[in-house]
């Protein structure tokens, strides 16, 4: 045999046509890949790293599709019995802020209480006044009414799981009455995993909030306490507002909740300081709690008291945050306090980003039902047995591939080991 066709090379001219066509085909090389090859073009991907010899490909197909379905079945089966627990729990969640809505709404309705229907879209009867002598700041109609969807006390419920609270913890609650339908879904959620809520509210509000002086969050909670469907009351009150003290409201609007505050009997916070006020509030939350540990913090809206005065807070993303870095211990509000001490941190507020994160409607007419949502899917897939099948999956795909480029399936399917 020739020695070029032995080695493998040709040179131009060494050959006539036809013996250049039959020498290509003995050494099975594509003539259309040569003609690429030699105007520089990219050989077509089907056409590349398809070897034909070994079935080697053919192999790493099985083994994947193999895997797969086994995955497929184990994820099927494996996360249902947590699963369905945890979703169980959010759904009650939800149907307690339903019905809570709607008792409610028949209060309102019985005692003469109009929703407007410009604003109040839904009539839940849990958004409130643009302007009125208890507002406290400017407030986004849309969020309000964002937050009146019952599923946002299965994201509670979900939040609250990934913060590891269980059955028969203790959480402390910072609300602000600017969002009552979010504090609705933290009692709501609490109720339903039978958690003891720790609450301290502040009764000032921003504007679409519970700020009718006639009806605002004190009402509400004594509403559904009176109908059964609530049975925690808070461990504290406050004006809310700027320091806490109103200072933002009209007089009358000042006068009107500390005369409600005084008749409820509830401990009234009226410390402008903002290093005083974290700490008695702290201090009653630890009495409140006993021999218990604080489990988790919530905090609702954006009071003062919660906040503190440092710009850094604004900075934190909604949800179970992740707090690293800690402002000075003056400018602290509760939420950084709580962090400070290992206690996780929910936080709700910035209610588009709330949606987006977790799969609920922004502004829904009408309002979903319990039980619909994202938020309900990712409760499974956020599972840990679920998360550990996807990682052990994506490892083994991983070893086959790299087993794959080391030639080692030759040896498991043909019973040789490569040269």
């Amino acid at each position: 045999m020739d020695e070029q066709e032995e080695t493998g090379t040709w040179k131009k001219g060494d050959r006539k046509k036809g013996d250049r066509l039959l020498f290509l085909k003995k050494r099975d090389i594509d003539l259309n890949k040569l003609e690429l090859k030699k105007k520089k073009l990219p050989v077509p991907f089907f056409s590349r790293n398809i070897p034909k010899e070994d079935g080697k490909n053919q192999t790493v197909i099985l083994v994947l599709f193999a895997l797969s379905l086994l995955f497929f079945g184990l994820a099927k089966l494996v996360p249902l019995g947590k699963g369905d627990a945890v979703k169980g729990e959010m759904l009650r969640a939800s149907e307690i802020m339903a019905e809570a809505s709607n008792i409610i709404k028949k209060f309102q309705k019985a005692n003469g209480i109009i929703p407007d229907r410009k604003s109040d879209l839904n009539q839940t009867g849990l958004i409130g006044l643009e302007f009125s002598p208890i507002t406290t700041s400017i407030g986004s109609l849309e969020a309000k009414r964002t937050t009146v969807d019952p599923n946002f006390a299965a994201l509670v419920v979900f939040l609250m799981k990934e913060a590891g609270v269980k059955k028969g913890d203790a959480i402390a609650v910072g609300a602000s009455g600017s969002f009552p339908a979010l504090i609705l879904a933290v009692f709501s959620a609490a109720k339903a995993m039978d958690l003891r809520p720790l609450v301290i509210c502040s009764l000032g509000s921003s504007q679409w909030g519970a700020n009718m002086p006639a009806f605002h969050w004190l009402h509400i909670q004594n509403c559904l306490l009176d109908a059964g469907t609530l049975t925690a009351k808070p461990i504290g009150l406050s004006l809310g507002g700027e320091k806490d003290t109103g200072e933002d409201m009209s007089f009358e609007g000042r006068s009107l909740l500390e005369k409600d505050i005084i008749e409820s009997g509830i401990y009234f916070f009226r410390e402008p300081d903002l290093r005083r006020n974290v700490e008695a509030k702290m201090c009653l939350y630890e009495e409140k709690a006993g021999h218990d540990k604080i489990k988790a913090f919530v905090n609702v809206g954006g009071s003062w008291s919660n906040m503190g005065e440092d710009a850094q807070v604004l900075k934190l993303k909604p949800g179970l945050s992740k707090i690293k870095t800690f402002p000075p211990v003056e400018k602290r509000g509760i939420l950084y306090e709580m962090a400070a001490r290992k206690v996780p941190v929910i936080h709700l507020l910035y209610i588009k980003g709330l949606v987006r994160k977790y799969g609920l409607v922004w502004d829904p007419v009408p309002l979903p039902e319990p039980g619909e949502g994202k938020i309900y899917q990712l409760a499974k897939e956020k599972q840990a047995a679920f998360l550990f099948l996807a990682v052990i999956y994506f490892l083994l795909v991983i070893l086959v591939l790299f087993l794959q480029r080391g030639k080692l399936f030759s040896f498991f399917s043909f019973g040789f080991v490569p040269k």
